[in-house]
């Protein structure tokens, strides 16, 4: 369980210190994220259950990363009430952007699989 920790930190960590040296403007922790993801292709859950035991137990108290979140909310609580109309109108446009733009990929992917299905030979 140690090893498996230590894997997550170091990879949040080495993702930190790639974005600060190569001025990626990505958080860290998504790139960190990307090198946990490699290392476990690389090395297989099965192989390293540390890793995963560690994650399993940290998704069960997801609920308390969000303690900070709230917290901000509630800091800044007179801010949101001041730009509370155009912080709505751009949670609801990009809500619907992005539903737009889930639909149209998969309508796409659904009408390529159609033509593909459609060029395949029947045995």
């Amino acid at each position: 369980m140690i090893r498996g920790l230590t894997v997550l930190l170091l990879c949040q960590f080495l993702g930190g210190v790639v974005v600060a040296l190569t001025r990626l403007p990505v958080p860290g922790p998504v790139v960190g994220m990307v090198l946990l993801l490699g290392w476990l292709a690389w090395r297989r859950p099965a192989d390293d259950s540390g890793t995963v035991r560690v994650s399993e137990a940290l998704l069960k108290h997801l609920q308390l990363l969000f303690v900070p979140a709230g917290v901000g909310v509630v800091a800044y609580l007179t801010v949101l009430r001041e730009h509370a109309l155009p912080l709505g109108v751009s949670l609801v446009v990009s809500w619907l952007a992005g539903l737009l733009v889930v639909g149209w990929i998969v309508q796409g992917a659904l009408a390529w699989r159609g033509r593909a299905d459609q060029e395949a030979p029947r045995a």
